[in-house]
């Protein structure tokens, strides 16, 4: 079984699709809690975005990706 993810011809690590997805639920995340309001009662919001995006990235390539 190959450790390269192919699009269009390309190679690339299955860890740099883990982050574009992990970046996208982050986004998705930021936006939700920046919609409620709820980004307010946290204590500096930029490393919570950080932070989901490392949260997301090691779940996917736990659960969905394996590198």
């Amino acid at each position: 079984m190959p450790h390269e993810l192919s699009f269009i011809g390309i190679y690339f690590p299955p860890i740099l699709a883990n982050f574009a997805l992990g970046l996208l639920l982050a986004l998705g995340t930021a936006f939700v809690l920046n919609h409620l309001r709820m980004s307010r009662l946290l204590g500096y919001p930029p490393l919570v975005f950080i932070s989901l995006v490392v949260l997301y990235t090691c779940l996917l390539s736990k659960f969905v990706i394996p590198a």
